[in-house]
């Protein structure tokens, strides 16, 4: 064995790569349809670590890791943040997370009066909730390391607490979230009967339809043509509607007149179907109504296919990198929309680095700026800042030539592979540090950690699900963003997979980052005082 754990602590790479290797094929267990995912990898790093101390990877290898996350959940879902923070559902999510931070950080400081340093119960409250930000300030502002010491004792059931939580969660309310099925587009052929209907232009009749219905094409006179917004109805006319959903369009054809499949698509000689990758800089993000075809070209977008879902055309779609097209054109002018869109494969897997390069220098020299609260001192953001300016340019989508949205899959290999890298360096560096701690300090440390986490997941789980009555996938995101850790909401997509989680640990995280540390500065302000 000393052969074993010498070897690894010469490799540290090795080691790293052992460790997500292990952590993944351990995460696929299944034990009665829960599995660890990815989150697994932590645990097989503690171990690891604990075995061979010196086989830690650089910490800066873990930063670039927690970077790539963090930037790639910006750019995917920055729209979706800043919609999210107008809404109803975004407000009661910000103070479910802002009420299980402060109960949490109230309890830790309770602990004071059963013996407790006060370095010990902040270190305790910034490893619950897996704040480096808040320890960092601690330590800063006490001029001592000693928060360090509870911190590393919180930090690995700041991680595995919550799964389990939400775990049990899961259990106890017997929620079963299957995976949303993939929106595939439908098409209708409606030939208008509906007298009323008759002499409307085609915008008014749209304003009537079932909302997401759109009119793809309209086939008069033994020919097939684009919708036109102002052109005038005629009884007979033929229209290609097109929906995600087969229900709405069975509610256009009972509203317009009745359903004639095959009037349209088996004449193709005006306007025929293609489909094309876009990869041209020139078109990727901009939004579909800003897009010029080129002269003399008559073309229009049927949808716009991303990942596994197709979309219906919409004046306000932004078009990404590897997104696929589904054009309407004449066979004449099928190769210039090839080119005018670029239609290249490798565009589901480029991105650009000076892009990625800017924005990440951009959060980074945000989260380096000291932001003064008077009467508390001054505390920096850190990669909690770089993930809101990824949210800012991911809403942004495109300035001018910076294209800041990268394709779905690049994105997903991205932040994934920096997720790993992450949790595989923290949990090997953690290892020993987690097992002498433990030895040394005794077992109260040990039980007031657990719980703090505890306080931390129960409140805001409880603000969530029973006194705001969010929908469990919102909550469990909720939950991710108010502890923080990457493996938590690896873990909580395993349970609920759909887009909740990430959305709402993209909102959450940042605000509790900042709750923590102002709770941190606070907490030693009074205490001094």
């Amino acid at each position: 064995m000393d052969a074993v754990r010498t070897f690894l602590e010469n490799q540290s790479l090795f080691a790293l790569f052992l460790t997500i290797a292990l952590g993944y094929l351990i995460g696929e267990i299944n034990i009665k349809g829960v599995a660890l995912g990815s989150g697994a990898v932590l645990f097989v790093g503690l171990a690891i670590g604990a075995f061979a101390p010196k086989s830690a990877p650089p910490p800066l290898l873990g930063t670039l890791g927690l970077l790539l996350f963090l930037y790639g959940i910006g750019i995917q879902y920055g729209a979706q943040f800043f919609r999210g923070l107008t809404s109803r559902e975004g407000m009661k999510a910000n103070i479910a997370a802002c009420v299980g931070v402060i109960v949490a950080g109230l309890v830790a400081c309770g602990f004071i009066h059963f013996g407790i340093k006060l370095a010990d119960a902040l270190g305790m409250f910034a490893g619950s909730g897996t704040s480096t930000a808040s320890l960092q300030v601690a330590i800063a502002s006490m001029k001592s390391n000693d928060a360090a010491v509870a911190y590393s004792i919180s930090y690995p059931f700041g991680v595995a607490g919550p799964i389990l939580l939400i775990y049990l969660l899961n259990v106890a309310l017997k929620v079963k979230i299957q995976k949303p099925p993939a929106k595939i587009l439908e098409t209708a052929e409606i030939a208008l009967r509906n007298a009323g209907l008759v002499g409307l232009r085609l915008s008014e009749l749209s304003s009537r339809l079932p909302s997401g219905v759109a009119i793809a094409a309209v086939r008069r006179a033994h020919h097939n043509q684009l919708p036109a917004a102002d052109l005038t109805l005629r009884a007979d006319d033929v229209l290609l509607a097109t929906s995600t959903d087969r229900r709405l369009l069975e509610e256009a054809a009972a509203l317009c007149g009745e359903m004639q499949p095959g009037r349209m698509t088996s004449h193709r000689e005006d306007l025929d179907y293609m489909r094309v990758f876009a990869s041209n800089p020139a078109v990727v993000g901009m939004a579909l109504g800003d897009i010029r075809f080129p002269d003399g070209v008559n073309c229009a977008i049927a949808h716009v296919r991303r990942g596994d879902a197709d979309m219906l055309s919409t004046p306000d779609l932004i078009l990404e990198a590897g997104d696929r097209v589904g054009l309407l054109v004449n066979r004449a002018h099928q190769a210039t929309m090839r080119t005018f869109f670029g239609d290249s494969i490798k565009g589901t897997a480029d991105l650009s680095f000076i892009c990625l390069g800017i924005g990440a220098a951009l959060g980074l020299l945000a989260g380096a700026i000291p932001l003064p609260i008077p009467g508390l001192g001054a505390f920096s953001l850190g990669l909690a800042a770089l993930l809101l300016v990824a949210l800012c340019l991911g809403k942004a989508r495109r300035n001018g030539p910076f294209v800041w949205v990268m394709p779905l899959s690049a994105n997903l290999v991205l932040r994934n592979l920096g997720l790993t890298i992450f949790l595989a360096q923290v949990g090997i560096s953690c290892g020993p540090k987690f097992v002498d701690t433990v030895g040394t300090a005794g077992p109260i440390l040990l039980v007031f950690s657990i719980i703090t986490v505890f306080v931390l997941v129960a409140v805001t789980a409880i603000c969530c699900l029973w006194i705001f009555r969010l929908p469990f996938d919102t909550s469990i995101g909720v939950i991710c963003g108010a502890t923080g850790n990457p493996a938590i909401l690896a873990f909580a997509n395993r349970v609920a997979p759909t887009d909740q989680p990430d959305i709402m640990y993209a909102m959450i995280f940042p605000s509790m980052t900042i709750v923590k540390v102002l709770f941190v500065q606070i907490a030693i302000s009074l205490a001094a005082g």
